[in-house]
């Protein structure tokens, strides 16, 4: 190795243990990602208040597989079954089927930014966003309606978020159970819309709440007060119930089986042991690889021998004065190349044959009919002259020019 390659090396390794050195030590950036699974301690996981439900209904029972399933096919007794995620998107058939439990007098209890239409339409809700007018942050803030779960004031969710509200409900049968507004000191009344209502559906309710966050663990551990807010909220669910079936395929907690690959690059100490050891190879390819690395030899391609061939035979007719041998591989060529160059049949009968070459070579028919008489005279020929040879050759080639 050259002292130019030895010095370029150090530097290389020098500028990636800098690198590998600022990475360790840089702190992992926030993760904001709304899973509302109750494994993640992310800030937007459930991790907290699960473990804290679990305390209130220690017989609460965690359901991995699609609702649709469980329903159908899974031993589900009468109780509550709780929904949470960023998108709860029920298909028609998984609605019916969660209606139809709850019409037998169970519990659904709803919590997510974002319903299916399919559910939005049965239970007559509509859904709208709404953000700040006069300002760049928008911080939601929550409240209870019943005057015995009422707070002494508004619980703030301290992260900008745009607040999601029903603008429409089902009046005459629904009751609004909280609300939902964006924090405002500017402004002497802030405008209230509802985030959370009770559906009566036949024996049983649905509790729709389009604020999942505030079951979220940067909701409840930002404050000590704001877990009040939570409890009140969930205590519309009987926890004593003998069944509580909390819900993992929608919040994204449910069982993910992961590659070996993506395991190693979501952990920063592996990933960047795994760059280094590529890192490492590329180089040894590079500076070993190329000292080591034989030449390949050059090897012309093979000659068209053709043109020498075709001289070799003809030099040995000639020689041997063979002028009927010649005549008749002239001929023999004529026709294969009719049959190569104009896929002529040169096998049909003496008038088909004329027709064809006359069509594809544009010569006229009695050219053609002379010319094939012609040859087809000398084929019968036995004893051609070097006078006739020559005929033939000049006849042949003024056809094909």
């Amino acid at each position: 190795m050259s002292k130019r390659y030895k010095i370029l090396l150090v530097i290389l390794i020098a500028l990636l243990g800098t690198l590998v050195f600022l990475e360790a030590n840089q702190k992992d950036p926030v993760n904001w990602y709304p899973s509302y699974s109750n494994k993640d301690k992310i800030p937007l996981g459930t991790y907290a208040f699960f473990n804290e439900l679990k305390k209130q209904a220690p017989q609460i029972e965690e359901v991995n597989v699609p609702p649709f399933e469980f329903l159908k096919y899974g031993d589900i007794k009468p109780g509550a079954y709780f929904f949470i995620g960023n998108f709860l998107m029920f298909d028609k058939a998984e609605a019916e089927q969660l209606l139809a439990w709850v019409n037998k007098g169970n519990t659904l209890f709803l919590s997510s930014n974002n319903f299916s239409t399919t559910l939005l339409d049965t239970l007559k809700l509509s859904q709208k966003s709404r953000v700040r007018k006069n300002g760049l942050e928008n911080l939601p803030q929550y409240q209870l309606v019943n005057p015995k779960l009422k707070l002494d004031s508004w619980h703030t969710f301290r992260k900008d978020k745009e607040i999601i509200h029903f603008n429409e409900i089902d009046t005459l049968n629904q009751q609004v159970l909280g609300l939902v507004q964006i924090k405002d000191e500017d402004l002497e009344k802030t405008e209230e819309s509802i985030n959370f209502i009770e559906a009566p559906f036949g024996q049983g309710k649905i509790y729709i709440h389009s604020s999942p966050e505030v079951f979220s663990n940067f909701f409840l551990l930002s404050s000590e007060k704001q877990y009040a807010y939570t409890q009140n909220a969930i205590s519309y669910v009987d926890l004593n119930e003998d069944n509580f079936y909390w819900d993992n395929h929608y919040s994204g907690g449910k069982t993910i089986n992961t590659s070996p690959l993506y395991i190693l690059l979501n952990n920063k100490y592996l990933k960047w042991a795994y760059y280094f050891i590529l890192i490492g190879a590329v180089l040894f390819v590079f500076f070993e690889g190329k000292r080591k690395q034989q030449s390949i030899p050059v090897r012309n391609p093979l000659k068209n021998k053709t043109y020498e061939y075709t001289q070799t035979i003809a030099g040995m007719y000639l020689e041997r004065k063979d002028h009927t041998g010649i005549a008749h591989k002239m001929i023999d060529q004529f026709y294969h190349e009719l049959r190569l160059k104009y896929h002529i049949n040169t096998q049909n009968s003496n008038s088909n044959l004329i027709n064809d070459i006359a069509n594809k070579t544009n010569h006229s028919t009695e050219e053609v009919k002379e010319l094939i008489d012609f040859l087809q005279l000398q084929q019968h020929n036995k004893m051609i002259s070097k006078e006739e040879l020559k005929k033939i050759n000049k006849r042949i080639t003024n056809f094909k020019h």
